[in-house]
């Protein structure tokens, strides 16, 4: 039962009941400990490097987002504003605007009956 947890490097992990913790076994006759704990600290140091590189990448995305956000405000008010203009210019025009429409849709449909007449010759 003891070997069950033995590895190579003389260090092993044994499953425990609390998730959060990791028991290790540390054999000293097969390992150096002093090469284990500089393993161990290089290891470390790479993965505060990573943590430090996750934190400033992820300070920038939320700079980005707030920017975007910031940005999708403005036009959201511009929107906003523009549509309340054409509301009161509409409403200002009255029956007009349709007459518009269909003037420019009589002018469009002669355009394109006239081009297609002219060229069938």
């Amino acid at each position: 039962m003891a070997n069950l947890y033995r590895s190579r490097e003389g260090l092993s992990a044994r499953p425990v009941a609390n998730s959060d913790e990791i028991q290790l076994r540390i054999d000293p006759v097969h390992a150096d400990l002093d090469e284990e704990i500089t393993g161990l600290h290089k290891k470390v140091t790479m993965l505060k490097t990573v943590a430090q590189e996750i934190e400033s990448e992820a300070k920038f995305q939320n700079d980005y987002i707030s920017q975007l956000q910031m940005t999708l405000s403005k036009t959201q008010a511009g929107l906003k504003n523009n549509m309340k203009r054409l509301n009161r210019a509409m409403a200002q025009k009255g029956s007009n605007h349709v007459l518009h429409v269909i003037i420019f849709g009589l002018a469009c449909f002669s355009v394109v009956y006239l081009w297609s007449k002219h060229s069938r010759r």
